[in-house]
């Protein structure tokens, strides 16, 4: 058997019921306008605001128009002063005006301030002229600080016995001897030949420079630096 909905009649009769209220023009249940009620010209047209005297938004601060040819002054004002001797008065009692020092740099006369110029020494009145700055007293009291560190430290091991100082003698020995083994390298270096054409030639030149450097460096830190402390092994 085919199957039938239940609701096959219930949904033809609201088709057919949608239908009919559209078989005339426009829906059924909608009002005819009147005769009178005509479409008029430009009526669906949006309305602008209505018109208003422009004005510039800095119009209180202009200065007033320019008064046209039928303005007449205002005339037969007259003053009692005397301006010869107001003039006179107030030149006399002016502070005369301290002229601006300037330099000039080139042969033509061009002038430049000199306030700017870095020529005045403006910082020999400075309160703080001549004093040590704030950043390098705190550097030299880390500086100071970190020396009592490591003079302590030394003491230290100084007391336990893990190193020794080194005297004169002993310093003024090791020296002599770094030099003299310079000086034996030196010599060495300069009797190689002029050539060099092979490879063991080339690593033995290369094998004193490097033994000649170490030396120097050596007899550098022992020349700066005159107390000397070295480990006990």
């Amino acid at each position: 058997m085919r199957y039938t909905s239940v609701f096959k009649e219930t949904i033809k009769k609201e088709a057919q019921q949608k239908i009919a209220d559209h078989k005339t023009m426009g829906p059924a249940k909608t009002d005819v306008l009147s005769p009178d009620g005509y479409l008029l010209k430009h009526s669906k047209e949006s309305k602008l605001p209505e018109k208003k005297p422009f004005k510039y938004p800095d119009d209180e601060k202009r200065r007033p128009p320019v008064p046209t040819r039928m303005d007449y002054p205002v005339m037969g004002i007259q003053t009692k002063k005397n301006f010869l001797h107001s003039n006179a008065a107030e030149t006399i009692m002016a502070v005369p005006k301290m002229p601006q020092p300037i330099f000039v740099d080139t042969k033509k006369g061009d002038k430049h301030p000199l306030e700017t110029s870095g020529l005045v020494p403006k910082y020999l009145k400075k309160k703080d002229y001549g004093k040590v700055p704030n950043y390098l007293v705190q550097k030299n009291e880390e500086i100071k600080q970190a020396q009592e560190e490591y003079d302590a430290y030394i003491k230290e091991r100084l007391r336990q016995g893990a190193m020794k100082q080194l005297s004169d003698a002993e310093r003024e020995d090791m020296l002599q001897g770094l030099k003299k083994n310079w000086e034996e390298l030196h010599h060495e270096y300069q009797g190689l030949s002029v050539v060099i054409d092979t490879l063991p030639k080339k690593f033995h030149k290369e094998k004193l420079e490097l033994e000649m450097k170490q030396l120097e460096k050596d007899i550098d830190l022992i020349e700066r630096h005159k107390i000397i402390y070295i480990a006990n092994n």
